[in-house]
């Protein structure tokens, strides 16, 4: 479990294992919910999946939202990627960035799971098609996360490709 650890960079712990584990705290105080693992390792991987879902939330709906509302303004891909090969801090700053769009996001999930559970207590048949709605929730996030992900990789090869 150690050398698990050891291997997880600094961005997948701020942005995934950090998130999921508050994620998992805040909810049992906020709710009836509770999501906390008596076995580590499975509580390792459970919060880490946590905190990739709220991340992946905040990629594919949170920054979507503030961009058009214009609440944030990005540079354009081909120069943040000159830009951060001149500038290492700006990779940095970008990961902050990003852990700060994931706790935005984790606040948004836990008041959607505290309005989902209000709201189940009163519609009894939000608690039988949850399961359903949840699978299908996140085979969408993640289609379009995949989706964003090729996007970037394929603007990162295009901005290769173009300076030589």
């Amino acid at each position: 479990m150690k050398e698990l650890l050891e291997k997880l960079s600094s961005y997948n712990i701020f942005n995934y294992l950090l998130p999921g584990i508050v994620f998992v705290a805040i909810s049992k105080s906020l709710t009836k919910y509770d999501f906390i693992q008596e076995d580590i390792v499975i509580g390792v991987f459970l919060y880490y999946f946590i905190g990739l879902v709220i991340s992946r939330i905040g990629s594919i709906v949170v920054e979507p939202i503030l961009k058009w509302t214009k609440f944030v303004k990005f540079s354009e891909y081909r120069d943040y990627v000159d830009a951060s090969g001149k500038d290492k801090l700006i990779e940095v700053l970008s990961e902050a960035n990003n852990m700060y769009r994931t706790f935005l996001s984790l606040f948004i999930s836990l008041s959607f799971l505290r309005v989902f559970e209000v709201l189940s207590e009163r519609f009894k048949c939000l608690n039988l098609i949850s399961p359903e709605v949840a699978i299908i929730g996140l085979l969408l996030l993640f289609a379009f996360s995949y989706r964003k992900q090729t996007a970037y990789i394929t603007k990162r090869v295009n901005s290769v490709k173009n300076k030589e």
